[in-house]
């Protein structure tokens, strides 16, 4: 059982079920099926028509694929670049077809629905923190969510706070805080957190995300009261990422 396939056996349950399936399927690896093999930048997926729509098909494993289609040629991309790729083309996504209990078949509009949902951003704020509390009244999912997330951002930051916090002025909210961002990592960091709130089926809800250095006096009232995430640090001589899995790189159909 893979992280879909547990993902879509809760879709289901709930409507917050249903978006955990949703996030999954953005964050995974998934191997699309191809006409061709890929001739440089660009990419011909296999294209199968239905009686109303047409769709690609992908698999999250390299067997599962092969169990489908055998000896065949395929690239590998996570969901949110293939989410970006297929909007606006009118096509549907099958999963993991006849060979999972994943199997799917989501519509063009679903594609489209993911890939507006993730292409919303974080908007940016100056504000000065006055009080640090311990968060409190979050909903479980919201840090389900943030653990999972953070926990994919290997090598991005040390470490990051959860805590609840007062501005000048009275404002209150609550706040993510990164100790040590890889430089240039703060928009990645930013958007994992934004991701994690949107999925997890809060309604109109915000958290504050900001970054500081582990010498700053910042990060010591942050270690007294926030909720601590420890970010895995990346693997030594870690290789090349596979083809379409760097967002700002995609492949072209």
């Amino acid at each position: 059982m893979t992280p879909l396939d547990l993902a879509h056996a809760q879709m289901e349950q709930s409507d917050a079920a249903r978006l955990r399936f949703y996030e999954r399927l953005a964050d995974a690896e998934l191997f699309l099926l191809l006409e061709a093999e890929t001739q440089g930048e660009q990419i011909n997926p296999r294209v199968f028509p239905l009686e109303d729509t047409s769709l690609v098909l992908a698999f999250d494993r390299e067997e599962r694929l092969a169990e489908f289609a055998g000896a065949a040629p395929y690239v590998a991309l996570s969901g949110r670049v293939l989410a970006g790729m297929l909007s606006g083309q009118g096509l549907g996504l099958g999963l993991n077809l006849e060979v999972a209990p994943s199997s799917i078949i989501l519509p063009a509009e679903a594609v489209e629905w993911l890939h507006n949902t993730l292409g919303t951003s974080p908007s940016d704020v100056e504000a000065k923190p006055e009080e640090l509390l311990p968060p409190s009244g979050l909903p479980e999912a919201l840090i389900t969510g943030l653990d999972i997330k953070l926990a994919m951002a290997a090598g991005l930051a040390r470490s990051a706070y959860l805590c609840a916090v007062r501005y000048e002025g009275g404002a209150q909210s609550h706040m993510l805080a990164f100790l040590d961002p890889l430089p240039g990592a703060e928009t990645a960091l930013a958007r994992a957190v934004n991701e994690a709130l949107v999925f997890s089926g809060i309604e109109a809800g915000t958290i504050d995300v900001a970054f500081f250095g582990h010498s700053n006096p910042m990060a010591a009232r942050l270690a007294k009261v926030g909720l601590r995430f420890d970010l895995p640090e990346l693997p030594v001589n870690e290789g090349p990422k596979a083809p379409g899995m760097d967002p700002s790189k995609p492949p072209k159909l």
